[in-house]
């Protein structure tokens, strides 16, 4: 353990020096280099106020191009190759995913998420924000409630898997949700089992977890709708009803459209709540866990699990686009 300790505190020490060396030796060199070493002093403060920002942003790049950029290229290379990147197959991998079962299923799937859990997650998070506003303990819900925001999706499944958890007939059950049914008189079932339905129990746990989320982003937003806007409401004769549908979500309306796409992209990469509860089975399988089965179980198929991971990157591109685009004319309004 302590090893470990000592370890860490090296790796951010070495990882501190060598950003104040970076720092300090790059803007030492260019100070030199454009005062009098290369370039002449009069022109030299021009190229190193264009030169200086691409040194600050240097590293980012770097990191950028070696962990974002050369995977996408070298991912959509593999899926033009066979399972152990020897053979060029062209469309091959595309065509045989259209037509595979398992795909479809997933896309289908995929879908189902895509509308229930950044709406649900969207709606409640306003909702919450709204009533816990108007508490005195309002504070200590939202604390509560954005709790699940700390937990792992891998913790989150295992904590759920309590309460869907189903033990056999006879046996006695542990499962909260269980519990509850048989307390109404009804039998106890196997949740994550039950087709459909157990899609609907995964997405639970992801709406549970982003709900805080939602709460806390559009609770800021709402509390800076101005108070002159809603009193002359009132003033107006508009009931609290009006004032919340027509002028406070009108308000935060970008706000909140801000919040469903960061939860849509969010959910087309949805992988550890579906590994960690079905690994898919039992008719939930999602995108992203159909590539990672595909990649590195069974012994690796690196041309099929590389097709996939082409089609999330597709459904996830239009999205962020559209999001840059409404940020850039905000911007320039």
């Amino acid at each position: 353990m302590n090893d470990q300790l000592v370890t860490a505190l090296l790796a951010i020490l070495a990882s501190i020096g060598i950003c104040l060396l970076y720092f300090f030796g790059t803007n030492f060199l260019l100070k030199k280099t454009c005062g009098g070493w290369l370039v002449a002093p009069q022109k030299g403060v021009h190229i190193k106020n264009r030169i200086q920002p691409w040194i600050f942003i240097f590293p980012a790049l770097l990191f950028l191009v070696l962990f974002l950029v050369f995977p996408v290229l070298q991912t959509l290379k593999l899926s033009f190759y066979d399972r152990n990147n020897e053979f060029f197959v062209g469309l091959y991998n595309y065509r045989w995913a259209l037509g595979d079962q398992d795909f479809q299923e997933s896309v289908l799937n995929n879908l189902m998420w895509l509308i229930i859990v950044p709406s649900l997650s969207t709606i409640f998070g306003l909702l919450i924000a709204v009533l816990t506003d108007r508490l005195s303990w309002g504070t200590l819900a939202r604390t509560m409630i954005f709790l699940p925001m700390a937990i792992s999706f891998v913790g989150a499944s295992v904590i759920w898997k309590f309460v869907y958890d189903y033990r056999g007939e006879g046996s006695i059950q542990i499962g909260i949700l269980n519990a509850i049914v048989q307390a109404f008189g009804g039998e106890s079932q196997a949740w994550i089992t039950l087709p459909f339905w157990n899609n609907i129990f995964l997405m639970i746990i992801l709406i549970w977890i982003q709900t805080g989320f939602a709460m806390v982003i559009l609770g800021a937003a709402l509390r800076g709708v101005p108070t002159e806007t809603i009193e002359a409401a009132y003033i107006d004769g508009a009931n609290p009803f009006q004032v919340f549908f027509r002028i406070m979500i009108h308000q935060i309306f970008e706000t909140i459209l801000v919040v469903w796409t960061t939860i849509t992209i969010l959910v087309l990469k949805v992988f550890d709540i579906v590994l960690t509860m079905t690994n898919g089975q039992w008719d939930t399988e999602v995108l992203a866990n159909l590539m990672y089965n595909w990649m590195f179980s069974g012994g690796g198929d690196f041309g099929r699990g590389s097709t996939f991971a082409v089609f999330i990157m597709i459904a996830v591109i239009p999205i962020m686009i559209w999001n840059i685009r409404r940020n850039q004319i905000n911007t320039q309004a």
